[in-house]
Parts: C-alpha cells; structure tokens; sequence
C-alpha cells in the first residue's frame, strides 16, 4: 500500500513539472545567437516581397526605397490643401470602404450624424449635410480625422494620409448625393430621373 502511495506522489509530482514547462517554454530573445540554425542566428530572414508594415523616423524603419517613396507620398497628402488625388470610381469606392470601417458607427452610412452608437447614446456628431460642413474646404475634413475634434478622436495612426483624402472624397460625394441640383444635369440624364420627357 505504501509503495502505491509512493509512486502516485511521484507521478503527481512528475505532472507538476510538465505542467510548468508549458508555463516556461525555451524561447529566444530577439536576435539572439543560436546554433539550430547554419547562419547561426535565431531570428529568420524575411521572405522575398516582404513589405515593411511600418516605415518612418518614429517606426525604427524605413521600408527600404518603396517605404521611402511611400513616405515621401504621405509627406506630400499631408502638406495637401485640397484633395490631391483624381476623383475616380477607384478612390470613391477606396473612401467608402474606410468610411465604412471607421465613420459609419457614429456618422452613419448616410453621414447624417445617427449611426449605431449614437442611438446607443453617444453624443451625436454634426451632420456631414448641414451648410457648414458642406461648404467647408477639403483641409478640414482631413485636419478632423487626422487630429479629431470635440469627442472624435485622431486616426493619424490608423487611416494613411491617401485613405483620409479618399474619405473626404467620399464625404464630398455624399455631400453631393442629397443635395444634388437637377440644373445641373444635362437633358438626358432629366428625363431618365423623371422617367420620360413628357413628365416633370
């Protein structure tokens, strides 16, 4: 009986090893030396095409020349007063889909100010289609999402400076989708919205 005993203390014993070594696993401190491998450096190169996710003075890198010339651009897009990119289908749709991600939970996909967490109770931001916004310059909407205003806080970290001047593209476009002046449509395009020419 006592050597059953013994021998479960000892397995138990046995379990708590193995359980602290899955707590304590061998690891390797960043460019550490290491025999596992010939060049004898525990960190792996990078795989051909890697594109540095993080590039400038404050990342610790540059990216090599395709991140110099990404920083260069990003330079210019913040120096930017108006929009510096052509109004394409492409930019539009690019400043939708970071629209949607970012701007929608409080501006709404309307950017009328009523998205999801305002009827949840968090204050309501202005309206993207009052005569304040719509007659402010490009700058400010990309001063805003860079630097926040009132309780919105700055996405410079999150949103590159070309995806902020493709929001404000889109803003602009939205802008434009409610308050669009039929005067300003050519014949055709008239009497395709009223459905024919012959009614007003």
């Amino acid at each position: 009986m006592r050597w059953l005993l013994f021998l479960a203390v000892l397995l138990l014993s046995g379990c708590e090893k193995a359980r602290q070594d899955m707590y304590d696993q061998p690891r390797y401190k960043p460019f550490a030396p290491s025999n596992l491998f010939a060049d004898g450096a525990s960190a792996r190169p990078l795989p051909p095409g890697t594109v540095a996710h993080a590039r400038g003075a404050f990342s610790g890198s540059t990216g090599g020349q395709l991140g110099q010339q990404a920083a260069e651009r990003d330079q210019a897009a913040q120096a930017a007063q108006a929009n510096p990119y052509p109004v394409t289908a492409q930019l539009l749709r690019r400043g939708q889909e970071r629209f949607s991600i970012y701007c929608v939970p409080c501006h709404s996909p309307a950017g009328d100010g009523d998205g999801r967490v305002v009827r949840r109770g968090f204050p309501a931001p202005p309206s993207f289609h009052q005569d304040r916004l719509r007659n402010a310059p490009d700058r400010h909407f990309f001063d805003v999402i860079t630097h926040g205003y009132g309780i919105m806080y700055p996405y410079a970290d999150r949103v590159e400076p070309a995806d902020r001047w493709a929001i404000v593209a889109y803003i602009r476009a939205l802008q434009l989708s409610q308050h669009a002046s039929v005067a300003e449509l050519d014949a055709a395009q008239r009497a395709r919205l009223t459905g024919g020419e012959g009614r007003p």
